[in-house]
């Protein structure tokens, strides 16, 4: 992408000190993206389309952009999530990623061990929010939750960012009736998500997915038992947790207390 920008500047009769100008950004940056040491962001490939005319060229690479934000194993789920027919998770730490608020993502993300830089952030932040784009989209995926109770009660950010983030869930349970949210009880002391988190995918196409996330590493899997078996283990938490009703009054009396 570099050497692509590179060659058009080039063509088009630009120093980097004149393109930089014209992109509004430092000569520094102009080098950084031509030897592949910064990712460019969309609006600066588009820019840098439109000045340089490149018939196309770079307006191609947004897509690689975007995928650029995702970690590697985690990218083959960003795709077929746009694809998406059902969407459904047993959440054990976080508020979902479809769900979250941009401050309560930035605490994400700030809170990691190894820390990330702040460039790092920036884009993974900024990657979860674009998932978000499947929850408006035509023809939206049925997304059903299931998460413990103790997410609701931890304050990554602050009570502030919690409140907000309860308050967003809130309203999203309330627009989109395709959409279910349900809180595990943390009095239910034996149910079938004890072995951690999931996600589960079926798309249009009839493909069925599970993501699995954890501190050892990620693993995406299609193979049909072992989707088959944890499809079958959601539907058994969406019967041991709190129905939607009483989700969404649990998660309302969790934002009075803040």
């Amino acid at each position: 992408m570099g050497d692509l920008i590179r060659i058009h500047r080039v063509r088009a009769g630009h120093t980097q000190k004149t393109a930089a100008d014209a992109l509004m950004i430092s000569e520094s940056l102009m080098g950084a993206v031509e030897r592949a040491e910064r990712i460019p962001s969309r609006d600066l490939l588009m820019d840098a389309e439109r000045l340089f005319v490149a018939n196309g060229a770079l307006e191609a690479c947004c897509e690689l952009v975007d995928e650029e934000k995702y970690p590697p194993k985690f990218l083959d789920w960003a795709r077929l999530e746009r694809l998406a027919r059902v969407i459904s998770a047993y959440e054990t730490m976080l508020i979902p990623g479809l769900l979250q608020t941009e401050a309560y993502a930035y605490a994400l993300y700030r809170s990691r061990v190894p820390a990330y830089s702040e460039e790092e952030i920036v884009r993974h932040v900024e990657a979860r929010l674009e998932r978000q784009a499947v929850l408006t989209r035509k023809s939206p995926p049925r997304i059903g939750y299931v998460i413990e109770e103790s997410v609701l009660d931890r304050t990554l950010g602050g009570p502030e960012v919690l409140k907000e983030q309860l308050l967003h869930v809130l309203d999203c349970i309330e627009r989109f009736n395709h959409l279910t949210v349900q809180v595990m009880p943390s009095d239910q002391h034996m149910h079938a998500g004890l072995m951690g988190p999931m996600q589960l995918m079926s798309t249009a196409e009839g493909r069925t997915l599970l993501y699995v996330e954890g501190q050892d590493g990620d693993r995406l899997t299609s193979k049909p038992e072992q989707v088959s078996d944890h499809f079958d283990l959601f539907g058994i938490l969406r019967a041991q947790a709190h129905n939607p009703w009483k989700s969404a009054e649990i998660i309302e009396t969790k934002v009075r207390q803040l």
